[in-house]
């Protein structure tokens, strides 16, 4: 089995070779390949881009055009088994990953999500922990499942089953209908726990409450169609 580990970048000049250094130091338990695209970053990016090992499989785009066209992007350069999506914030901690692949590779699941949980500690503000729950709820009720954390980064996923899922919307909106698409199919993710930081907005947070809106459209327009 061969892990791609997607990272889209936008303006992490700061945190970028930090989070890489933690990609590549992780004891994975299969190969795996780190494959980072630059959404038009303007504040020096690619000069830490271009100190990056020449392992990382690397691509830019020349505006920015959102997250989820950058994982697009990275998604088609990819050539492992599995994908898991991976921020340059380091909001995440990579060390966790290991721990969603144990269920894969024992045969207990094809999709594993891994949930946050949200404390004093880890939490950007009220606001957006009960956003995250709101939106995550509204999915519950939409789709008659249990998830935990809709909205999470780390989502491992065969490969083939992520382009399959014929993935449109070029922004955040990618984590609600990645999870909407999947929920439509009947595919559960299984759910594991890792450790989040989240990082205010001062520190670059780039999430607002019109995403909050955005997901919600997103989930009731996958929902109420008749294709998956």
């Amino acid at each position: 089995m061969k892990l791609s580990v997607l990272m889209p970048v936008y303006n992490e000049s700061a945190t970028l070779a930090a989070a890489v250094a933690r990609v590549l130091d992780v004891d994975f338990p299969c190969d795996i390949e780190l494959v980072l695209v630059d959404d038009g970053s303007t504040d020096g990016t690619d000069a830490v881009i271009a100190a990056l090992p020449d392992s990382v499989v690397t691509h830019s785009h020349p505006v920015n055009r959102g997250k989820g066209a950058a994982v697009r992007t990275a998604a088609g350069l990819a050539s492992g088994d599995y994908v898991i999506v991976c921020d340059a914030d380091l909001e995440y901690t990579p060390s966790d990953i290991p721990a969603l692949l144990q269920p894969i590779l024992v045969g207990d699941a094809e999709v594993v999500f891994g949930t946050r949980s949200f404390g004093s500690h880890t939490a950007y503000s009220f606001w957006y922990v009960v956003g995250n729950w709101a939106v995550t709820m509204v999915c519950n009720v939409l789709f008659n499942a249990w998830l935990s954390d809709l909205e999470t980064c780390f989502k491992v996923m065969p490969l083939a089953l992520y382009r399959d899922l014929d993935l449109h919307e070029e922004g955040f909106g990618v984590e609600p209908e990645i999870t909407a698409k999947l929920l439509k199919r009947q595919i559960r993710p299984y759910e594991v726990p890792i450790s989040y930081r989240a990082r205010g907005r001062e520190e670059g947070k780039k999430l607002t409450w019109r995403d909050g809106l955005e997901a919600l459209w997103i989930l009731s327009r996958i929902r109420f169609r008749s294709h998956p």
